[in-house]
């Protein structure tokens, strides 16, 4: 069965949802994102749960294939629900729902990384951004300018709206 069957999403039209797992991933001062030359931006390392998986084994195993390592899961930090449109790219005149879990994963110490990582035929990159020069990077989701910058303890809920404001 191809990878994309099993995935949690669908489009319907122009209408694209997905359900995905994301990973914060920090060292020494650094946040990973992935990129590939196909799309202008970076994103934050992570992808699609798949049906019958938890959002918790889901990240572990998109981390996984993407930096070629396993991080072990500290604990979820936030939910975000994201509603965007796209004017290129793979999703080029959708619009677009996304809710997505984001886990803090547990620090190893080193940023060398094994990836080998490709996302639909395009290889990718892993890249480690300064978390204090995060604001020069196109880098999404976008609230992880603000919310690296601050401590948190619990776990929090970010509403997105690309296309009208952030709420």
């Amino acid at each position: 069965m191809p990878k994309d069957e099993h995935n949690c999403g669908f489009t319907d039209g122009n209408k694209w949802f997905r359900y995905r797992a994301a990973a914060i991933i920090i060292e020494d001062g650094y946040v990973l994102f992935a990129g590939n030359d196909r799309e202008d931006y970076l994103y934050s390392v992570g992808g699609a749960v798949h049906m019958g998986e938890t959002a918790e084994d889901a990240v572990r195993r998109e981390v996984f294939e993407e930096t070629g390592v396993e991080y072990d899961v500290d604990r979820l930090a936030v939910i975000h629900e994201n509603f965007f449109s796209e004017s290129t790219g793979s999703l080029k005149g959708m619009d677009c729902h996304e809710i997505a879990f984001y886990f803090l994963m547990k620090p190893r110490g080193t940023r060398i990384l094994k990836s080998d990582s490709f996302t639909q035929g395009v290889r990718e990159k892993m890249v480690w951004v300064p978390i204090s020069e995060i604001g020069k990077y196109r880098a999404y989701p976008t609230f992880l300018r603000e919310y690296l910058m601050t401590e948190h303890a619990g776990v929090e809920h970010i509403v997105t709206d690309a296309v009208r404001k952030q709420i």
